[in-house]
């Protein structure tokens, strides 16, 4: 059921964020292209990138941008074991409701819940972000043009404005956003967060972890899909051998 909402989301969000960034894309400059662990025919997500990713995504990005089709139990998939997503579940709290008296309740989150939202409805997210709707981040290396390669980018190209250049009150420079003026503060900072497994949180790392975790957040049937078509290849490649070996043998005897 899980792919199926991804799927259906994911071609409403393509075409509505993919359209609203190429309005002004000219101005962007275009992203460097990095070396990713899932990209290939082979490629796979590193499981401890996966867990950074996730880290910075619940502590930085978390405060206002949604994961809606991702529940605590998809955190399973990732590395993590199902009594340390029941404690990363239990330490968020969840709306529930109504009860006996008919009003909603707080309650501790459980591993079928899906990953709490910052803001109760897009109104209150405009509210205090000054007018701007922070994107849902369950498909953004999807809805994006260039992918993860655009994220890292985004994430690592904010800059100091170039003098001729006068930005509006509430507004950062980042020269791969369209436009070069976005409405989101630089997210990173050195040693933003202090990794579990003790790595060095430089704002490379740190954009490069939760990439590869909103890549998978994307598609999570990567890993599965490459090894299908790597046993459909074989497959194919002894049926070719053995349909060759019999029309050998069929046809030995015509000359």
């Amino acid at each position: 059921m899980r792919k199926y909402l991804i799927g259906a989301a994911a071609a409403v969000s393509v075409v509505v964020l993919a359209s609203n960034g190429a309005m002004s894309a000219g101005d962007a400059v275009k992203p460097p292209s990095q070396n990713w662990s899932f990209s290939g025919f082979f490629g796979t997500f590193d499981r401890g990138a996966l867990q950074r990713g996730f880290q910075v995504y619940d502590e930085v990005c978390a405060g206002c941008h949604s994961a809606r089709l991702l529940a605590y139990r998809n955190l399973t998939e990732i590395g993590f074991t199902e009594d340390q997503a029941k404690k990363i579940a239990a330490s968020k709290e969840v709306t529930d409701g109504p009860n006996d008296e008919g009003e909603m309740f707080q309650r501790p989150g459980i591993l079928s819940d899906r990953f709490v939202r910052p803001f109760p409805n897009d109104e209150a997210a405009r509210a205090a972000n000054g007018g701007a709707l922070p994107p849902d981040l369950s498909l953004m290396v999807k809805a994006r043009i260039g992918g993860a390669n655009y994220l890292h980018a985004l994430l690592t190209g904010y800059k100091d404005a170039p003098k001729d250049t006068n930005l509006p009150d509430g507004m950062s420079y980042n020269l791969y956003f369209a436009g070069n003026q976005i409405a989101m503060a630089p997210p990173l900072a050195e040693d933003g967060v202090e990794y579990a497994d003790k790595t060095k949180a430089t704002v490379d790392q740190m954009a490069r972890d939760v990439t590869t975790f909103l890549a998978w957040a994307a598609e999570p049937e990567l890993e599965w899909r490459k090894r299908m078509g790597v046993k459909v290849i074989l497959f194919l490649l002894i049926l070719t051998g053995m349909l060759y070996a019999v029309k050998r043998k069929v046809w030995s005897d015509v000359h």
